[in-house]
């Protein structure tokens, strides 16, 4: 029998990754979904683990060949997506998928699993907190921040469209209100 779907999205900078880290960490048979990605990989990365690093002519071969379950251009020559072959390896072992992915990216997969998926869009309580804590992050340029916070802007317009919203003003807060959407939808 095939697992659920669980779909995670929200501004760059909004916690969903750190949630998503935690809920992995709890006994839900969870399993990551692994993006593949044409942006560089960042000093602390692996290949296989945090994404699948592409360059940008493979990403539009498998774009071509129909290998994703979703995909989109993020920034200009920038693509993220889900290869279909992930989701058949974590379903293969029996468990839940879980989904830390851009907007855009999280209603296709909504769109396309119904049933099986739960769209939770993680709200910043504000931009500029949002700002701070890319800020805080030290991972991005200044400019890069700019385009993330734009970018943003146009984010929270979906927020919507998904299943569930949580604010996260409180880590801990979001993270226990996730763990029980989760529990919630698996039974």
């Amino acid at each position: 029998m095939k697992g659920k779907l669980f779909i995670f999205s929200a501004p760059s900078g909004s916690g969903k990754t750190t949630i998503v880290r935690t809920l992995l960490e709890k006994d839900l048979d969870l399993e990551f979904s692994i993006s593949a990605t044409s942006r560089p990989k960042r000093e602390n990365e692996t290949d296989g683990k945090d994404y699948y690093f592409l360059s940008a002519d493979d990403f539009k071969e498998k774009i071509d060949k129909d290998e994703f379950v979703e995909w989109e251009e993020v920034y200009e020559n920038r693509f993220y997506g889900t290869l279909k072959s992930e989701l058949e390896r974590i379903w293969n072992q029996g468990k839940h998928v879980i989904f830390d992915v851009d907007v855009v990216g999280g209603l296709s997969i909504k769109k396309k699993y119904p049933n099986k998926a739960l769209s939770i869009f993680i709200m910043p309580p504000s931009i500029e907190e949002l700002e701070k804590r890319l800020i805080l992050r030290s991972t991005d340029s200044i400019e890069d921040i700019e385009t993330r916070i734009n970018k943003a802007k146009e984010e929270l317009n979906y927020a919507e469209r998904f299943d569930i919203i949580i604010v996260n003003d409180n880590l801990d807060n979001a993270i226990m209100e996730s763990e029980k959407v989760v529990i919630n939808f698996i039974k």
